[in-house]
């Protein structure tokens, strides 16, 4: 599965450039405007880096920063209008792994989170991760899924879903949420739409499909297997 980037801006217009020029170079992207909301993503460990706007209108951007930078070691790229040489220390300070300073050019700011990521990653080789004592393999570089040792003919949008809730096993995903993961956009369209996908690869899975995807009455749906150690 491509690598998640939680992009956190406040600005829609600079929220869905980044995020076109992020999907083109092949990542998954999750966009929000809120502090709030980047701090419970950064909380579930579902981004593999932030791009991350310091002057966020509810909560501090650096309370955000120090958020990803002790619960999880979240790499974070701080994308900022404020230039001040103290601001620049501060967020350095706090462990930010790069800095760009509005106005910013997209295709530099993609480099510099492809180059933060293969730092992070260079010690970690990807390789497929087993679910349920080896029912489910879901192979990230692939980007495919086995049942019971047969391959999974999936969608984009299945294969998304599947990575979402496989993502942080036993956490509620929201429709509204996978929707983001897998559409990598702040989709206007009704939530429930999400329904039918969910039904179609549970249907893939057979049997057993509603008891790997579970549904969590009036709030979304989660993987019901464990991550195999």
């Amino acid at each position: 599965m491509a690598e998640t980037v939680l992009v956190v801006e406040d600005e829609k217009e600079i929220r869905e450039l980044l995020r076109r020029y992020l999907e083109r170079a092949g990542f998954t992207v999750l966009t929000t405007g809120s502090g709030a909301h980047a701090l419970s993503v950064v909380a579930d460990g579902t981004a593999a880096l932030v791009v991350l706007d310091l002057g966020l209108p509810d909560v501090d951007g650096i309370e955000v920063l120090r958020a990803a930078r002790e619960s999880r070691r979240t790499p974070v790229v701080v994308l900022t209008a404020r230039g001040e040489v103290e601001d620049r220390i501060r967020g350095l300070g706090l462990g930010a792994d790069d800095y760009v300073t509005k106005p910013f050019s997209p295709t530099e700011l993609v480099l510099r989170v492809q180059a933060v990521l293969h730092r992070v990653n260079s010690a970690a080789p990807p390789g497929p991760v087993s679910f349920g004592q080896g029912r489910l393999l879901l192979d990230e570089e692939r980007r495919e899924a086995r049942w019971d040792g047969e391959l999974l003919e999936l969608t984009p949008t299945e294969w998304g879903i599947l990575a979402a809730v496989a993502s942080v096993p036993g956490r509620v995903y929201s429709r509204y949420e996978l929707i983001n993961r897998v559409r990598g956009y702040e989709f206007e369209g009704y939530e429930r739409t999400i329904d039918s996908h969910v039904k179609n690869l549970r249907h893939k899975l057979g049997p057993g499909g509603p008891d790997v995807v579970r549904t969590v009455i009036g709030v979304g749906y989660r993987l019901g297997l464990s991550r195999d150690p």
